[in-house]
């Protein structure tokens, strides 16, 4: 079934949604965005892939006053594969306490479930060096 727009606008949503989430310090709310089973890999920055929303959520309270004041998505490219998964990319700029910021690209798949389109697999890439390093 083809991503119609308004499915379009509800993943571009959800994948905002993460950040307010986030910011606001409501991990309890993370099944929101991910599917129950999701894997987050941050392998990127030295450090295992997270398994399961509840792994994703302690490990931001585990991160505590380290994690950024504001986590902000933007340039959202969502490419509908034939199985009905949707791949997203998009980049994220973090805003940490000090005023010092970074940039990362998230690669997301992203599902649709019982209770909507969920992300199921993020990879969490950081920027480190310009054009592409």
């Amino acid at each position: 079934m083809p991503l119609t727009c308004e499915d379009r606008a509800v993943i571009t949503e959800l994948i905002a949604m993460h950040g307010h989430l986030c910011d606001a310090g409501e991990l309890d709310r993370l099944d929101e965005v991910f599917t129950t089973d999701v894997v987050y890999d941050v392998t990127d920055f030295g450090q295992e892939a997270l398994r399961g929303v509840a792994a994703c959520a302690e490990a931001g309270r585990a991160l505590g006053e380290l994690n950024p004041v504001g986590h902000h998505v933007t340039n959202i490219v969502l490419d509908e594969q034939a199985d009905g998964r949707v791949r997203a990319r998009s980049k994220g700029i973090g805003v940490n306490a000090d005023g010092t910021t970074a940039s990362v690209t998230y690669e997301d798949v992203v599902v649709r479930v019982d209770r909507g389109w969920r992300i199921s697999h993020r990879t969490v890439r950081a920027r480190r060096v310009p054009l592409g390093g």
